[in-house]
């Protein structure tokens, strides 16, 4: 029967379809490394037990009524001095910051506060969802998709024959699903072409707005800094809307605590939908997440402790990857620069398995790795690149390191036996 024309021509996830198979394997006793999922398993990766005790202790005191649409003012008072704390960045929590139940809620407001039908919003491949919110618009997709040359995120010299006539550019940094970010040199030449085209623009013209994804940003290892664009321009300040929350800097994802902070004529209309939405992150969460964030020393030591676990299994996969590709395996792996992510790359296509079958696409090497190294990982294919991509996204946040020895053995023996 016929339902609408989203529903109708909305793609399926990869991910999911890929998630219902290492379900039923595991269904059926096999031991799986899953790499698969962007979340973290509360047992290797517990939330800040501060925050946790604040959320108990906010739900005794019967924080459980409706919060306002753009959230309590001491969670945004709470936000803007954790933001401008550790960025430098300044925003009004009364104007310029809005609380939502996780990134993804702002990301859909931030859409459609901005994007008319059939307006053009730019965003590099692979990345996260942006074909899918683009679709939900009917905007005109302009896609870019990157080169590992480039550590997979866009550069100004891609970027510019594209931003004629563009709503919106999506931008991500930490990105998932790389891992990778901006250099500053990098970021500093797109945030030049943003204010070369909105100058460019007559008054009548909408302007080109820049959503800045940054929820990973706290989660940079080694010599990697995060940058963002109204630090590196501060003109870009009433065009950029920063897409910000509680998930992965602090392991959270299902407590629900995101916010934007942007220019207060968008910021406005955004908590205007998302009023009608009603996807306001839960009363007792905002009262615990205003009282944890003011608490400096123990934010830097929950921050310390996760970034160097997380760090640990990033490096540890990366070492064994970089171990089989000088061994003559057609694999490689980007070294890890931020996020729970390592970009890896299985170059598998047109082997044969032992027993003759060609690995002809790269969605039957995805299967040979899940069936015969027991290795779950997420193909970029699915995150919007071409099909033919052979890299793929390697998630640890549900990983024991003490299995990460165990894994890249049976990758090895699994690759062995390709010919």
């Amino acid at each position: 029967m016929k339902l609408s024309h989203l529903a109708e021509t909305l793609i399926g996830s990869e991910i999911i379809k890929l998630a219902g198979e290492i379900k039923e394997k595991i269904a059926k006793g096999e031991k799986i490394y899953n790499f698969t999922i962007g979340d973290f398993d509360p047992k290797v990766f517990p939330i800040p037990v501060e925050f946790e005790q604040e959320i108990i202790q906010a739900y005794k005191e019967h924080y459980t009524n409706y919060p306002p649409a753009d959230g309590i003012l001491e969670l945004r008072k709470a936000v803007g001095e954790f933001i401008g704390g550790r960025e430098g960045l300044t925003y009004d929590p009364t104007k310029e910051i809005v609380i939502s139940c996780g990134g993804r809620p702002i990301i859909y407001a931030t859409y459609r506060t901005i994007v008319d039908r059939g307006e053009k919003i730019i965003y590099a491949t692979p990345s996260w969802n942006n074909n899918h919110y683009t679709h939900f618009l009917e905007a005109e997709h302009v896609v870019l998709e990157t080169t590992a040359e480039n550590n997979f995120m866009p550069t100004a010299a891609e970027l510019k024959p594209l931003l004629k006539g563009a709503t919106l550019l999506a931008l991500c940094s930490p990105q998932n699903p790389t891992g990778t970010t901006f250099g500053k040199e990098q970021l500093e030449a797109i945030c030049d072409l943003v204010i070369e085209e909105n100058k460019r623009r007559g008054a009548d013209e909408k302007p080109l707005y820049i959503m800045y994804d940054q929820m990973y940003w706290v989660l940079t290892f080694g010599q990697t800094h995060h940058y963002n664009p109204v630090s590196l321009r501060p003109e870009l300040k009433d065009y950029t809307i920063f897409i910000d929350g509680m998930s992965k800097a602090f392991a959270s994802t299902g407590v629900r605590v995101g916010w934007a902070l942007g220019p207060a004529h968008v910021i406005g209309k955004m908590k205007s939908i998302l009023s009608h939405v009603g996807a306001w992150s839960p009363m007792a969460e905002q009262k615990a997440a205003a009282r944890y964030l003011g608490q400096k020393a123990n934010v830097d030591k929950y921050l310390q402790h996760f970034k160097a676990e997380v760090e640990e299994r990033l490096v540890k996969i990366y070492e064994g990857f970089t171990a089989l590709k000088n061994a003559g395996h057609p694999v490689d792996c980007i070294a890890p620069q931020a996020a729970i992510y390592l970009t890896i790359r299985l170059d598998l296509k047109g082997k044969k398995k032992a027993d003759g079958t060609v690995l002809a696409d790269q969605a039957a090497v995805t299967s040979y790795i899940l069936d015969e190294a027991k290795l779950a990982v997420v193909p970029f294919y699915a995150f919007g690149s071409s099909r033919d991509s052979s890299w793929y996204r390697l998630s640890v946040g549900t990983c024991v390191k003490e299995e990460i020895p165990a894994m890249l053995q049976q990758l090895k023996a699994a690759l062995e036996k390709l010919s």
